[in-house]
């Protein structure tokens, strides 16, 4: 072959000939043909939505949509324009990316070869100046990598919203999965959908509760009561836990350079249980104590029981507590968190198009209250709006919280099981005495001839003789444990309250039918008013399933055709939550790595067999599975079947291979995926 025939040069150009200049085509495609490839690929996606329009739309409707003619060739076009248009971005993003790697390279190497004739003198003196990182464009490029890594996050964000809102129309329904997708899901506490009382036909309510851990928090927040010696004992606690986590990595680097096998979780929590003694320590009245080594004792005196405010007439500005106390006011440690947290729901809010006209900020309660229209009357409002409510829980706060809860449903049984009692009994004395009413008086009329006839000749005891458990309204709720009273649900104690509503509500029918008389409106007027503050009471939070930390509760009243105002509060929610919480971290899945046992070579277990030299094998070498198969279709296949298994032998190390070290930094592996390895393996090493 000539030199001519070789498409290779940079010189030739052809738009068809392999890796020419120009081409279409690329020797690295083996002679594929793309464009038979992708008509394919347009040809089988046209007739997928073609066949699904078929399937789903009446002829007439379809005799409509056809009738420009060709609605099969529109499809093709469309699709075949939106191929195009995305393969052509990926070609130029590509290219562009590998423009880019070679310059550098490029200028790497340049800087390598130039340096050896730099005087030494002139790198120092730029070494003392400013160190090699003053010198170089790596922040800048790191910042442009993040500009464009958002871009791609929000232009991501876009199309998922556009994809939930097309399946939503086409579900028409809209449930829980429109507000919080992904990542942040776990963070929902109670999601609700319900019909509106004045419009529910038309109108819905939804509620929607969102728990923000502590931990989860980007910027922790702290009350505003709490002293400067919890600060600054929680400042010392993080520097503490940052120093272990420093010697922690300090420790894999070595074992892996070493070659020794990683840490696994529980010795890595180990280690990092055993280090901590070596910064702190529980002798807290001893100045000498480790504890001390950061902040002296006498000066956490001076600050004992010293919060946010100080009396005017104590006040020195020469004093040590007020000097320390204003070097943790400047860092606005206090304030911070809650104050970001303001600021991201607002700017969201504004930049969503979602205004408001009532604001409530109540800064040392931590407590936010946002309200898109300042009435509260329900009966001049309008049917799309919605209220935002932000408040910061300590443990504290949240006992409390329950101990008011568990005195509301005992008041609620109370109030209940009274208008239990005194329809029972109005129902009872309006029976007729001649007249069988229910089950109840004809058990009774039958009573004597029930124990005459059946139970004195069977010998069980009569019904009125056992003890009755089931009361017929719920069913036997099972005994509690520690976890049950340290987390109450109440939800056999609802479901009581509401089944006998219900029940009242259908005596009431039964008693009166088609009168209203005095007794039966003031009943009504009571049972109306127990079941619509019922229902308010259970709309609401148990605190008993929120954890300390950021709770965010929700209220939005929309029109069910409409949603504008779901579908805008579902992306202000993301994009909060996006901004303000870390969402939850996986420890075993953030300290998984890729073990030194998946990179080496020496230790590969296969099938095929190599020389002592250990030289790689030829072309002509069996692969394992052609192998097995041989084995099976031979002669002996019967008695290798019946044999014990193959036991594999140990790959001996190539030449070359035997004192290289791995990399310092392992390979960590893609969340999801990635890091295949035997199932053995991976199970002892998750």
């Amino acid at each position: 072959m000539g030199a001519i025939d070789l498409p290779k040069s940079p010189n030739v150009f052809h738009p068809e000939k392999p890796s020419a200049v120009g081409s279409r085509n690329s020797l690295a495609q083996e002679y594929r043909d793309q464009q038979h490839e992708v008509n394919q690929l347009l040809e089988e996606e046209t007739n997928k939505v073609v066949h699904h329009l078929n399937s789903k739309l009446p002829k007439d409707v379809l005799e409509r949509l056809d009738v420009m003619g060709g609605m099969k060739e529109k499809l093709y076009n469309y699709f075949n324009q939106n191929y195009q248009n995305m393969f052509n971005r990926y070609m130029v993003t590509t290219e562009d990316e590998m423009v880019k790697k070679i310059r550098n390279y490029v200028d790497k190497e340049e800087t390598k070869i130039l340096s050896r004739y730099t005087p030494k003198e002139v790198a120092d003196l730029l070494d003392q100046v400013g160190g090699a990182d003053r010198f170089n464009t790596g922040e800048i490029e790191k910042s442009m990598v993040n500009m464009y890594g958002h871009l791609q996050g929000h232009i991501q964000r876009g199309v998922n919203d556009l994809e939930n809102l097309t399946n939503s129309l086409l579900r028409q329904k809209t449930d829980t999965g429109a507000f919080i997708r992904g990542e942040n899901a776990y963070s929902i506490v109670k999601c609700a959908f319900k019909d509106n009382l004045r419009k529910p036909k038309t109108v819905t309510d939804v509620k929607l509760s969102v728990n923000i851990l502590d931990s989860e928090l980007i910027s922790p927040i702290f009350h505003y009561q709490v002293t400067v010696e919890y600060l600054i004992k929680d400042l010392l606690s993080k520097y503490i836990i940052d120093n272990i986590d420093i010697e922690i990595e300090k420790l894999k680097d070595e074992r892996i350079d070493q070659g020794i096998e990683e840490l696994s979780d529980s010795e890595i929590i180990f280690n990092k249980m055993g280090r901590v003694e070596n910064y702190t320590d529980d002798k807290g009245e001893d100045p000498k104590s480790k504890r001390y080594n950061q902040v002296a004792k006498a000066l956490f005196e001076r600050i004992a029981n010293l919060r946010a405010e100080i009396e005017p007439a104590e006040f020195d500005q020469q004093n040590v507590r007020e000097n320390l106390k204003k070097i943790v006011d400047i860092e606005n440690i206090r304030s911070r968190g809650f104050n970001t947290a303001i600021n991201s729901i607002t700017s969201i809010l504004d930049t969503s198009k979602m205004g408001y006209q009532y604001i409530e900020n109540l800064k040392n309660a931590r407590e936010l209250l946002i309200r898109e229209y300042e009435d509260t009357d329900t009966e001049h409002l309008p049917d799309e709006r919605y209220q935002v409510l932000m408040r910061y829980y300590d443990n504290a706060q949240l006992i409390e919280e329950r101990k008011a809860y568990d005195v509301q449903i005992k008041s609620f049984e109370t109030e209940v099981l009274h208008l239990w009692d005194v329809i029972s009994v109005i129902y009872e004395s309006n029976k007729s005495f001649f007249k069988i009413t229910d089950f109840n008086d004809l058990a009774a009329k039958n009573k004597n001839r029930i124990r005459k006839h059946i139970k004195e000749k069977s010998g069980e005891p009569l019904y009125e003789d056992i003890a009755k458990v089931w009361d017929e309204i719920t069913f036997v709720t099972t005994g509690e444990t520690e976890v049950e009273k340290m987390n109450r649900t109440y939800i056999y104690e609802k479901d009581k309250i509401r089944q006998k509503i219900i029940l009242m509500r259908e005596k009431l029918k039964d008693m009166y039918e088609y009168q209203y008389p005095v007794e039966r409106r003031v009943l009504e007027d009571r049972l109306n008013f127990m079941e619509r503050e019922y229902y308010r009471f259970d709309y609401m939070i148990n605190p008993y399933h929120i954890q300390p930390g950021l709770l965010l509760d929700v209220d939005i009243t929309s029109i069910k055709r409409k949603k504008a105002t779901l579908d805008s509060m579902a992306n202000v929610l993301n994009e909060f939550l996006h901004g303000v919480s870390k969402g939850f971290q996986d420890a075993a899945f953030a300290s998984f790595s890729r073990r030194r046992s998946t990179v080496r070579e020496d230790i590969n277990q296969s099938f095929s067999t190599e020389t002592d030299t250990g030289s790689t094998p030829s072309a002509n070498t069996v692969t394992p599975a052609q192998a097995y198969l041989d084995l099976l279709n031979s002669d002996d296949g019967a008695e290798a079947s019946a044999a014990p298994a193959l036991e594999a032998p140990k790959a001996k190390p190539k030449a070359g291979l035997a004192d290289a070290k791995p990399p310092k930094k392992p390979v960590k592996p893609v969340r999801g995926g990635g890091n295949r390895r035997s199932g053995g393996d991976a199970l002892k090493e998750i």
